[in-house]
């Protein structure tokens, strides 16, 4: 198993060339810009975003929808992570729960959630309840897809020998399923924790009081093009800053895994 990682000098050059071509791209984004003489209005300067940033933190109008945006996001990654979780294990242990239950969880996940967000803002009110819930379905199944393959990973003879030695069915899952699914496990709650962004501004766009996808929706209806940016610019982050959250819980707790070198520098 491969386990050699990047020393300093190797993360300072990538840290260097990433920051460069960022660099590269906000010059070639503002001279382009200026080249064609594009309108603010259908796209604006990255100056013109900076001020829309800096105005929207410096008054505070960003920190009170973020905090809302936030709560929605962890609180609906949570629900549908840890259920996600138990009935993928509910699933990939016991077969008639895979012959009753996995057609209907297909179903349902087929179903776009931006066609059925409206039902369940209906049902929870405009409130955070429906975001949390959209967010909980959409981070639902990569979580409790990638749970039942890494449950179904654990090598053969490694439960057969578990078997053998009269250990119980707790046991084996305990001792043999679980750690082997692990890496699966946080591969489908980083995927997760991405789409829980996703999730929750998809609920705001549908219905809401606040957050910065209520306030995405204001700066829409006012045609102020940069501070769309501005506040897509803050999704980013909070989308990098939970990636990378993620990726080093899983590190710590599955630290004999292979890793491999994340492109955020996590």
């Amino acid at each position: 198993m491969n386990t050699s990682r990047p020393n300093k000098t190797n993360r300072r050059v990538e840290r260097l060339t990433v920051g460069a071509f960022f660099v590269f791209v906000i010059v070639a984004w503002q001279v382009g810009i200026s080249a064609f003489d594009v309108s603010p209005l259908l796209f604006p300067t990255p100056v013109g975003v900076a001020k829309a940033l800096w105005s929207g933190v410096r008054t505070g109008e960003f920190a009170v929808h973020f905090g809302v945006t936030l709560y929605e996001i962890l609180a609906g990654f949570g629900i549908g992570a840890i259920a996600g979780f138990v009935l993928g294990a509910l699933i990939g242990q016991v077969y008639w729960a895979e012959v009753m239950l996995y057609p209907y969880v297909v179903a349902f996940q087929t179903m776009p959630k931006v066609a059925i967000a409206p039902l369940f803002v209906v049902w929870f009110g405009f409130g955070v309840a429906s975001k949390i819930v959209i967010t909980a379905t959409i981070v639902f199944f990569p979580v409790l897809a990638n749970t039942i393959v890494g449950l179904r990973s654990a090598p053969a003879d490694l439960v057969d020998l578990m078997t053998a030695m009269t250990a119980s069915r707790w046991q084996v899952f305990r001792m043999v399923r679980i750690p082997h699914a692990l890496t699966y496990i946080f591969a489908g709650l980083d995927i997760g924790i991405v789409l829980a962004v996703i999730g929750a501004i998809v609920g705001e766009f549908v219905g809401a009081q606040a957050g910065l996808g209520y306030l995405i929706l204001q700066r829409n209806f006012s045609m102020d093009t940069p501070g769309v940016f501005a506040i897509l610019i803050v999704l980013s982050l909070i989308g990098i800053g939970l990636h990378a959250l993620v990726a080093a819980i899983g590190r710590r707790v599955i630290f004999w895994a292979e890793t491999t070198v994340d492109p955020t520098g996590a």
